[in-house]
């Protein structure tokens, strides 16, 4: 229980200031917030309502103007860019929008790459990423390359990558903005099923709130400030209605 209930994530009165020309735009205006171990939290928000910005602050990608960030007991408002390198490594994986896939890699190498970051053997490497694509269902497509795979696809690789290194955090960025209605809901069934079977603890941006459904916990973000917090208590997977995507035809 203690475990379950450990904070791995924290903001504290977090501030992002930008300048825009001689006007201060608050990107975040005072952002305190507290993820639990296992969590799947959803950060929902219109465009420009500091969601991504917020995202960029917890996954150590940018800095905060004032403030603290607190990810799996380290301050990282306080390292410098080497160091966040390193942590990020060894505490973080990412799922991205554009999968961000190497072409000229197929499935398994693709997976393995983090590994190889850390000075990994090849042999366990290949073991380790063969391992990952199993548990997002890719069986069959592990020697394929990503023009050889649709779009769900390669999201599942970009999943297993991000499993590979067993992160404390997973940090998913719109994840499902470039695939269709079906492939979306497959997709957060399985991050579903990550969160709850594996306890990973999962962190997602997105502007829709039918994709947020799918969290344990949305935290909903307008003009830079938190505006609401809440929990459900889920036993199984939501059913999401058939939907219409904008990048649909």
């Amino acid at each position: 229980m203690a475990e379950k209930n450990r904070s791995v994530i924290r903001a504290e009165n977090v501030y992002k200031i930008f300048k825009l020309g001689q006007e201060k735009v608050r990107a975040l205006n005072g952002v305190s917030l507290d993820i639990k171990k296992g969590e799947f939290v959803a950060i929902v928000g219109t465009s420009g309502s500091g969601k991504s910005t917020l995202l960029n602050m917890l996954a150590g990608l940018d800095k905060p103007t004032k403030g603290h960030v607190i990810i799996a007991g380290r301050h990282i408002e306080k390292m410098n860019e080497a160091g966040l390198v390193k942590f990020r490594r060894e505490h973080v994986g990412f799922i991205f929008q554009s999968y961000n896939l190497l072409p000229q890699f197929d499935a398994i190498e693709n997976v393995a790459l983090p590994l190889s970051f850390r000075g990994v053997s090849r042999e366990v490497r290949n073991k380790k990423a063969v391992e990952a694509l199993k548990l997002v269902g890719l069986e069959k497509y592990m020697k394929h390359h990503p023009t050889e795979m649709s779009g769900g696809q390669q999201q599942r690789v970009g999943i297993a990558r991000a499993l590979v290194l067993r992160p404390e955090i997973i940090f998913a960025d719109e994840p499902t903005g470039n695939l269709d209605s079906k492939t979306t809901r497959d997709i957060l069934k399985l991050m579903w099923q990550l969160v709850w079977e594996e306890k990973q603890t999962l962190v997602m941006v997105t502007h829709d709130n039918r994709l947020a459904s799918y969290a344990d916990r949305q935290i909903r973000i307008l003009d830079g400030k938190i505006v609401s917090d809440g929990k459900a208590k889920l036993d199984k997977i939501p059913e999401l209605p058939v939907m219409q995507l904008e990048n649909e035809g």
